[in-house]
């Protein structure tokens, strides 16, 4: 996790003050996030959507759609389902493509709907992705391979990718998560990736910011776009030019979140790094901390419906629940 002191971010600001005065072009590709020329836009703010479970631990449809009709007044770029936070493995493959049609049919045309599809194999991803697209998904979210993590190379994930998006309908975005899967996809696969005509960008949710700019820099003449995969980089990405966020906290701080994109890509550094400030510490709890119990609990104090986690996810202790709430106060949000 990334941490932006001001004593760290402070030398950064003339720079960045100076690029918000850099012509148009240079403007857009440098220190806004969405760059033009991409044959589809993700510069914006994405909540990796947190699936509801009844008391007896069954998909609760009906808190999912009252959740989305809450988020439909925030400026999110999209949503993302099936992700980490939405309990992916803990879904039935019946279930995972009922969440996707509940949220397509809830969904404005103009956000964009992406999916997780990645499972172990490759005939396996490449079946789910095809059925996400039939079920309305606009794009493939496609998390790294893990379990014999041993003989996942670099060669061999780029096959796997390669082959998934030669045969996926929809536009691909990697997927890195090494806090969960213990592989980091290689910088040297995603630059190669980053050429496929149907991979158009990557979810890193490592927090290096170096690789990340790396990426950015590297991939500037593809049709390829880097999204941070935390809201506690958020501001460091931007600067470094990425597209946008898939966070976690915007399933509860989604506005603030949406205004932290907006300020960047207005040049309000200040601002920009005032609100950052803020997000840091909330966002390390609901997910380093306390993971998806703790994101459920914070998203009932917000007005959303949080509840119970699949087991063997444990709710969190009394303790628990008080130093989350202790932390979301000590910065503001409550």
């Amino acid at each position: 996790m990334v941490v932006l002191s001001a004593r760290l971010l402070s030398p950064l600001l003339p720079t960045l003050a100076a690029l918000c005065r850099a012509p148009p072009r240079q403007h857009r590709g440098l220190s806004s996030p969405s760059g033009p020329g991409y044959s589809l836009n993700l510069g914006g703010i994405f909540p990796p959507l947190a699936t509801p479970f009844s008391p007896t631990q069954e998909v609760d449809y009906a808190q999912l759609e009252g959740n989305l009709r809450r988020y439909a007044s925030i400026p999110f770029r999209g949503l993302v389902v099936l992700g980490s936070n939405g309990e992916y493995p803990y879904l039935a493959p019946r279930e995972r493509l009922e969440v996707v049609s509940c949220v397509r049919r809830a969904l404005p045309r103009d956000r964009l709907l992406l999916a997780g599809s990645g499972c172990e194999s490759t005939q396996a991803t490449i079946k789910l992705t095809v059925s996400m697209a039939e079920a309305g998904a606009d794009v493939a979210l496609v998390v790294t391979p893990c379990y014999y993590r041993g003989g996942m190379t670099s060669a061999a994930l780029v096959q796997h990718y390669t082959e998934v998006a030669d045969a996926s309908p929809i536009p691909v975005v990697l997927y890195s998560v090494p806090a969960n899967t213990g592989l980091d996809l290689p910088l040297e696969a995603v630059l190669t990736l980053a050429q496929h005509p149907n991979i158009v960008g990557i979810k890193d949710s490592g927090g290096d910011i170096t690789r990340m700019g790396l990426m950015v820099h590297k991939t500037r003449q593809e049709d390829f776009q880097v999204l941070a995969g935390s809201a506690g980089f958020l501001l460091a990405s931007y600067a470094l030019g990425a597209s946008g966020g898939v966070c976690a906290l915007a399933n509860v701080l989604g506005a603030p979140l949406c205004q932290l994109d907006r300020l960047c890509r207005e040049g309000h550094w200040q601002e920009a790094r005032n609100l950052q400030h803020r997000l840091i510490e909330p966002n390390t709890a609901v997910t380093r901390r306390f993971g998806i119990p703790g994101l459920k609990k914070a998203m009932e104090w917000f007005g959303y419906y949080g509840g119970p986690c699949r087991a063997p996810l444990a709710p969190l202790s009394p303790a628990q629940v008080e130093e989350l709430r202790g932390t979301f106060s000590a910065n503001g949000w409550l």
